[in-house]
C-alpha cells in the first residue's frame, strides 16, 4: 500500500503543480486544467506501465519463494491501474470543484 500511494500521489501532485504553474501564469482555470492534463498524460502513463510491466515477472514467477510477493506485486498493479484514471480524470475534476465551492464561498461570505 505504501509503494502504490507514494507512486500515486507523487503524479497526483505533480498534476496539480502545473495546474498551479499555469493559473500562475495567467491562464485561465479550464485552459490551465486541459494544458496540465495534456502534458502529464505520457508520464503518468509511462511511470504506471514501466511499474507494471517491472512487475510482471513477479506475478508470472512460479517459485515458491515468489509466492510470498505475488500478492504485493498484484495489488501494486492493479492499484495502478485505478491510480491513472484517478490521477488523469478524478484529480483535475476535484480541483475544478473545490475551485467552484471556493468562489462561491467567496461570494457567500463577502470575500471577493
Amino acid at each position: 500500500m505504501l509503494a502504490l500511494s507514494g507512486i500515486v500521489v507523487n503524479d497526483s501532485l505533480i498534476l496539480i503543480d502545473f495546474i498551479n504553474r499555469a493559473i500562475r501564469d495567467g491562464r485561465p482555470l479550464e485552459e490551465a486544467v486541459e494544458a496540465s492534463g495534456k502534458s502529464r498524460f505520457r508520464p503518468v502513463i509511462l511511470t504506471s506501465m514501466t511499474t507494471i510491466a517491472g512487475l510482471m515477472p513477479l506475478m508470472l514467477e512460479r517459485n515458491f519463494q515468489a509466492q510470498f510477493l505475488i500478492p504485493m506485486a498484484v495489488s501494486i498493479t492493479f492499484g495502478l491501474l485505478v491510480g491513472i484514471v484517478l490521477t488523469l480524470l478524478l484529480v483535475p475534476v476535484l480541483y475544478m470543484i473545490i475551485e467552484d465551492l471556493t468562489r462561491i464561498s467567496a461570494r457567500l461570505f463577502g470575500r471577493v
